[in-house]
């Protein structure tokens, strides 16, 4: 027996409104045309998700995710033209500065939390949310593209899920930073760092340390720039509160 869906997709279609038509670094319609891609991924993804729930027939549901995967695929050709002829670091040179990096240890799993999940959790501890999503500042060019938490320097950034370190780089307005391929294809950055503590194509698990918190880049203060994105480029970030919500994570406001 099929199931009622628990969330219309008219619920998304209001979130996604909000979402940030020029928060890419593109400009002019490359921009206006990611933003679309961005919107149309996120309405394809809770599609699938709502057919699922729904116990749609089969041949529904992955007619439903080769949509979404084609928006996704679309996407991440426009977004790696335009980052690569822009020098992105990320479509550029994604084995990163190494050779210029603080790099530390190499970490390894983190051992269980008794009480928590282990599969999914906070990016750091001890913080204050500061900066969200959306939000619009001098020290941005657009709006911001991801969620603050405002933190001393030296202060663990781990894992929000298993993964693989997709990227670490330095020395562009995110400063030291380190890119997180996790298995639903969603990708987390973690920015700001005054140490990373990981290297290119490692795996992680959730919870495992990524860097120190830090003041690098383009910043006012310490703090971790927490970003969750479709693709590994800018301009294609969703907003990192209800992403993590998604996975049973809730940050203490």
């Amino acid at each position: 027996m099929r199931r009622v869906l628990r969330a219309p997709l008219t619920l998304l279609l209001v979130a996604l409104a909000a979402f940030p038509a020029a928060a890419a670094t593109p400009a002019g319609p490359t921009a206006g045309r990611a933003a679309r891609d961005v919107r149309a991924h996120e309405e394809a993804r809770a599609r699938v998700e709502e057919l699922r729930e729904a116990d749609a027939p089969p041949g529904e549901v992955r007619d439903a995710e080769r949509h979404r995967r084609d928006v996704r695929s679309r996407l991440w050709d426009l977004l790696w033209a335009v980052e690569h002829a822009l020098g992105d670091p990320v479509a550029v040179d994604p084995a990163g500065r190494a050779g210029h990096c603080p790099l530390g240890p190499r970490s390894t799993p983190a051992a269980p939390v008794p009480g928590e999940d282990p599969s999914w959790t906070v990016p750091t501890t001890g913080y204050r949310l500061t900066a969200g999503y959306a939000e619009r500042g001098r020290r941005w060019k657009h709006r911001h593209t991801g969620q603050d938490f405002a933190v001393g320097s030296g202060t663990p950034v781990r894992a929000v899920g298993p993964g693989t370190v997709r990227v670490t780089t330095c020395g562009d307005g995110f400063g030291n930073q380190v890119l997180v391929r996790h298995r639903d294809g969603y990708f987390t950055q973690y920015a700001h760092l005054s140490r990373i503590d990981v290297r290119k194509g490692q795996k992680v698990r959730a919870g495992q340390l990524l860097g120190l918190s830090g003041a690098t880049g383009n910043v006012t203060g310490p703090h971790l720039h927490f970003e969750v994105r479709i693709t590994p480029y800018i301009g294609s970030a969703v907003p990192p509160l209800p992403w993590l919500a998604r996975k049973g994570v809730h940050p203490e406001q």
